[in-house]
């Protein structure tokens, strides 16, 4: 999917988060869990039973054969069993950019674990002082949300709390991504207006957690420029094992490296075949004269 490149006065309002319990094994076995996935009725599972002892078959292999379950049903169960996030099928239909959720074994969720891999060690590996990831790009288009649902779902399979916050606040749509509301947010609380429950969790995503951005105010840089972003940033990393934050393309203004800064490290997103050379090497460069470390750049296929 992408290709890693080396590169080398005022308190914010405290945000309450939820608590994630760790995963674990789950204590249900295979043949329950896909009996009540498919409502399967006692004469069915019987069925099952007998092939495959007849067979030597897995239960799940057995359900699959006599045609009472589909094989995506055992990956989903296998799934629930090791507290491995795979959404249903009605929720990979409404979210296909959702790839570590929707096909977690394809070749794009491999290559979005490889970068997870190369991002603990980059950023985590040799400090244990915890900084917030922003993920910025110099265009719209080139694929810097997607990317940024993707790895904070990749970060969250590690069994961490993680949080992915939305920080686009000229063109939000992590809500839109993750169909969760929208009605408050980040915006709100730059703002100085008490609120409560604007992290929500994601449902299928254990230790995953969502800020969005809220109502879209009329001065986006103004927000992030004042002292409350930083401090909020200090607080959520202090909160969470993993924070990544979304950000306006940067042709739409300096948000992009403004949130970069306060986050303390930037992953650049570029597309292959649509993003232009010149655009890319002024952004990075722009970055070597900013507290933000480069953790590297990602080069987007698809």
């Amino acid at each position: 999917m992408a290709k890693f490149r080396d590169m080398n006065d005022q308190d914010a309002d405290t945000v309450s988060t939820p608590d994630a319990k760790p995963p674990g094994l789950h204590d249900r076995a295979i043949g329950e869990i896909i009996r009540d996935t498919r409502n399967l009725s006692a004469e069915q599972v019987e069925k099952v039973l007998e092939h495959q002892r007849a067979t030597g078959k897995r239960f799940g292999e057995a359900a699959v054969a006599l045609g009472y379950v589909s094989a995506d049903d055992v990956l989903f169960a296998l799934a629930q069993q090791f507290h491995y996030p795979y959404a249903p099928q009605e929720r990979r239909d409404a979210s296909p950019e959702l790839v570590m959720l929707n096909q977690p074994f394809s070749l794009q969720a491999e290559a979005f674990r490889a970068i997870r891999s190369q991002v603990m060690m980059r950023l985590y590996g040799v400090s244990d002082n915890r900084a917030a990831l922003a993920v910025i790009s110099p265009d719209s288009g080139d694929g810097k949300s997607y990317f940024s649902a993707n790895l904070a779902v990749a970060l969250a399979q590690l069994g961490g709390r993680t949080l992915l916050v939305d920080a686009d606040m000229r063109g939000p749509r992590l809500h839109q991504m993750f169909k969760i509301s929208n009605e408050s947010g980040l915006s709100g609380i730059l703002s100085g207006r008490v609120l409560s429950r604007v992290i929500q969790s994601i449902e299928h995503v254990p230790g995953l957690f969502l800020l969005p951005v809220g109502a879209t105010p009329p001065n986006p840089l103004e927000l992030i420029e004042r002292p409350a972003f930083a401090l909020l940033m200090k607080e959520l990393t202090s909160k969470f094992d993993h924070v990544v934050v979304d950000s306006p393309a940067a042709i739409y203004g300096a948000d992009a490296g403004v949130i970069a800064a306060r986050c303390g490290a930037a992953l650049v997103v570029a597309r292959k075949n649509r993003s232009r050379t010149l655009a890319l090497q002024e952004m990075v460069a722009s970055l070597a004269e900013s507290p933000a470390k480069v953790v590297g750049v990602i080069l987007n296929e698809f």
